[in-house]
């Protein structure tokens, strides 16, 4: 999919929202976001003129992944990053989420890292936050293990958000291979499927993303900018 050019989206105002948390379960272990599924819609999106707000559950700073900090990880997006003080400083101190609302922006982005599993997945204010972008015909989106934020997403008829559409997310496999299935509180695959979402995937690793609608979801860190191209394509509309 081509890239939009900045007279298509420059103004347009897209709210991420980050995790604020920052433990493996009992294990002792750091998580938190995974700064290429930041890094890389970010500067998609800037690059175009998209004036970006950050914002958390708690706000003030943001906890990184060690892991995707380390050189395997390393991507020219993540560079970018950690050349950019500015940027750094504007993820230590997001909005608390609660202070933010859908009538000031265009969409909504969740990058993600295994912290979303655990706060995002059950903020109520999450939830309502996105149910209200979608109602009022914005769109929605997601990468990894962010769809975790969808869990207790309505529809206006009560329904799960994701019942009877596309979506793919971090896969089971995936999930093994990392070595967290029997840590994770649950498995986004797994849940998509039981909130009756249909769930699709490409190979382990592999950039994939589905847009239905206007719910646009990536199902691992390599589709971080997939995801953004979608979402550029939605908002160019």
């Amino acid at each position: 999919m081509e890239a939009q050019t900045t007279d298509n989206l420059k103004g347009t105002k897209i709210l991420f929202v980050v995790t604020s948390h920052d433990q493996v379960g009992d294990t002792g272990k750091k998580t938190g976001l995974w700064v290429e599924e930041f890094a890389a819609p970010y500067y998609h999106l800037l690059d175009q003129g998209v004036d970006i707000t950050i914002a958390s559950p708690k706000g003030g700073s943001t906890p990184i992944d060690p892991k995707s900090e380390e050189p395997e990880s390393s991507t020219a997006d993540t560079k970018r990053y950690y050349a950019d003080q500015a940027t750094q400083d504007k993820l230590n101190s997001t909005l608390l989420l609660s202070e933010v609302s859908e009538k000031d922006f265009d969409a909504v982005y969740y990058p993600g890292g295994h912290g979303p599993l655990w706060d995002l997945a059950e903020d109520p204010q999450s939830a309502r936050l996105i149910e209200s972008f979608y109602q009022n015909n914005k769109p929605v989106s997601f990468v990894c293990h962010a769809p975790a934020a969808l869990k207790h997403v309505k529809s206006h008829d009560g329904q799960p958000l994701v019942k009877g559409k596309n979506v793919t997310g971090f896969t089971n496999s995936e999930e093994d291979g990392v070595g967290l299935t029997a840590i994770v509180p649950f498995l986004v695959e797994d849940m998509l499927k039981e909130n009756g979402g249909n769930y699709q995937k490409a190979g382990d690793w592999q950039p994939f993303a589905i847009t239905d609608g206007l719910l646009i979801t990536g199902q691992n860190p390599s589709s971080s900018v997939v995801v953004a191209d979608h979402l550029m394509a939605l908002l160019a509309k």
